[in-house]
Formats: structure tokens, sequence, C-alpha cells
């Protein structure tokens, strides 16, 4: 089976800055896949050319062996590729349960949804509790279930996370993180998630990227990557010039990614 997503030579611009530089990417069905970087390296706006949320000035998206390449956010919910975004952007005055409902606005076969909400609540059982709640009233943690429960909603064949760990407890990232394998396993749905915690997202992800200044500067299985001394130094606190902290001291002498 070829891949789910293919990123080929992708360049999206802001006005005359490039953001995005020849960037390659793949994922294969029922794999987790981590984008992981500095602030400034270009994830976001990977996520969002992805997603149809930006138009990419140069390069391809191939999903589920079609070029979708500038089709709308909204063509591509549809057709199973779907964005939690950063900062969660839960709907405040809705319930729960109407947040949960507008993930599934496009679908028609109300026995499936049923049964996906009920797998949603099964993940997230504080959700179940507080169905009738804004979901503005919710903590950080319970609005990021909520989030990524009205991702599943849609039933994506790709599920892309725009870093879920923001603004989270170490406790809570970690549930998050077991969740989002859950989804995984469960269902067998690829997960391309950015993550400024490059530990916990190496930890859980099956393949890695490294980004910096809009191109991909490595590439392997996490395991790999893992084991790397250039990625502990710089990712994995294992140096001098340790951990996101260090980038601007880094990029100021001669890097070779190995």
């Amino acid at each position: 089976m070829g891949a789910l997503l293919e990123v080929n030579n992708l360049e999206t611009w802001y006005g005359p800055i490039v953001a995005l530089q020849g960037v390659n990417i793949q994922v294969d069905p029922g794999r987790m896949v981590a984008v992981l970087g500095a602030n400034g390296a270009g994830k976001t706006t990977l996520l969002n050319t992805i997603a149809g949320v930006i138009d990419p000035f140069k390069g391809e998206v191939r999903f589920a062996g079609l070029a979708v390449s500038g089709l709308d956010a909204d063509e591509m919910c549809r057709r199973g590729l779907v964005l939690v975004p950063e900062g969660r952007q839960v709907y405040p005055f809705l319930t729960v349960q109407d947040n949960l409902a507008m993930g599934a606005y496009t679908r028609r076969d109300a026995d499936g949804v049923a049964r996906d909400l009920e797998r949603v609540y099964a993940w997230f059982p504080r959700l179940k509790e507080r169905v009738l709640q804004s979901a503005g009233l919710l903590s950080g943690g319970e609005q990021q279930m909520v989030a990524i429960g009205r991702a599943f909603m849609a039933r994506p064949q790709l599920l892309m996370f725009d870093e879920p760990s923001l603004g989270l407890s170490p406790l809570l990232t970690k549930e998050i993180f077991s969740i989002i394998c859950r989804i995984r396993d469960e269902t067998g749905t690829a997960i391309l998630v950015v993550e400024q915690n490059a530990a916990i997202a190496l930890a859980h992800a099956d393949d890695g990227y490294i980004m910096e200044l809009g191109r991909v500067v490595a590439a392997d299985s996490c395991v790999a990557l893992s084991s790397k001394a250039d990625v502990q130094a710089s990712y994995l606190g294992g140096g001098a010039h340790t951990g996101l902290s260090g980038t601007a001291q880094r990029w100021k002498r001669k890097k070779t990614w190995r």
C-alpha cells in the first residue's frame, strides 16, 4: 500500500517571505508521524498548507493517491483530512455535545455518528460528565479533548495536530498523547502531529521529521532520531546547546545533520 499523504517540494510564501522551502514528507496508513522544530521553523505553515487553509506557491500535496493542492479546507475535511488547530479553537458558547456534533456535520450515517460519539466519551470520560456545559467554561485540557473529539467525529483518514500539548501540564500532555495513540491503534487513523515537546513526540510517534527555517533537515524513524547525538543535543537536552532555548546558539555555528 502506498503513502496516504505525500508532500512534494512544497513552498509557501507570506508575501515576499518564504515560509516553506522545498518540503518533502509522507505519512503512511496507520502510522503516526511527528514534525519537530523551534518556533518559526514552518511547522504550523506546513499543516495549514496541507489542510487547505493556505495555498501553496509551489509543489504538490497528494492525499489518498489524488492531487489535492489548492483545495479549500472544507473539501479537504470531506475527503478525510482533518486538522486539530493550535489553541483548540472550540466554539465557546456551544455545549460539549454541540461542539462534537459540529465535527460530524458532513456525515449522514446517524448510527455511525452515535457509535463514534460513544467512542469519544469512552476516550474522554470527563466530556461525558460535561455534555451540556459550555465549552468555553472548560479547562484548557478539557477543551483540547473537545477539539480532538470534534475532529474525530468527522471520521478522518488522516488526523493532524498542531501543538496538542500547548499550555497543558505534563500529566495532561501524557494523557492527550496516550489518547492520540489509541486513536491510531484502535481505528487505524493515520496521525501527523506538530509538537515542540520533542521528547514526548519522539516517544509516541513512528516516524519523524525535523524542520529548521522552512526546510526539513532530518528524517528517520523516531527510534533512530532519538539515538542521534545532534538530535539529543538540540532537542532532548543532551548537550551544551540544548532544547528550543538554544536555537539561536545552534544557528551561529555550522550545522550538519546526520
